[in-house]
């Protein structure tokens, strides 16, 4: 279990990693050919954040395979739940960087191309986030999947302290639903306020499967 709890933080960092290198979900609007000039004027920085993205998303599906192991003899039903939305959301974001890869070449040829070809690229660009956008929304729903069935499985069956699984339902259903919201609405705010508690469950699961381990 301690792999697991050390898993859930190393992700975490990850996020807060990627996010330094400029990696992260806009909502509402946002100046795209800022975003093309900055690709293009700081790539190892992006090419950083991919790499670092890729890590994450391999965490993720690492992640749910061993905990799938450690919780499925209470409850195969949930654990199974939890095996394939986890297994789906990491495959989800895998595909999301190869898309999002590609901005980093629309940007190069942004810099050199005529005002027509420009507004093709920013019309390209803008396509690939606007995707982007709504497959990640896609995963966090699986992600609330997820965690609602092993949170679910921890208050039922007392494998860990019964506060966490409450945190967890409550972050699954409020990111869930907010996450379904975004896909009709975009620029709904509500998302960035449920994600703290999504950060604070993963600290307590994280820092409980990690201590926890260590102690028995």
């Amino acid at each position: 279990m301690s792999l697991s709890g050390f898993l859930f933080l190393f992700i975490l960092v990850l996020n807060i990693a990627m996010a330094g290198f400029g990696k992260k979900i806009e909502i509402g609007d946002y100046d795209l050919v800022a975003k093309l000039q900055n690709f293009n004027n700081h790539p190892k920085k992006f090419k950083i954040s991919i790499l670092l993205g890729l890590v994450e998303h391999v965490s993720i599906i690492m992640l749910a395979i061993m905990l799938f192991v450690v919780f499925s003899p209470y409850n195969i039903i949930l654990g199974m739940i939890w095996l394939f939305s986890r297994i789906g959301e990491g495959l989800i974001f895998i595909y999301n960087e190869i898309e999002y890869r590609k901005l980093l070449n629309i940007a190069r040829k942004y810099t050199n191309s005529n005002a027509t070809e420009k507004d093709s690229l920013i019309n390209l660009s803008g396509t690939i986030l606007q995707t982007d956008k709504s497959r990640y929304n896609v995963a966090i729903i699986l992600f609330s999947i997820g965690t609602l069935a092993y949170s679910i499985l921890f208050v039922i069956y007392g494998v860990v302290p019964s506060f966490i699984g409450w945190l967890g339902i409550l972050t699954a259903i409020s990111l869930g639903l907010s996450s379904a919201l975004l896909l009709v609405k975009p620029n709904f705010q509500a998302l960035l306020v449920f994600g703290l508690l999504a950060i604070a469950f993963e600290i307590l699961i994280g820092g409980w499967l990690l201590i926890f381990s260590f102690s028995i």
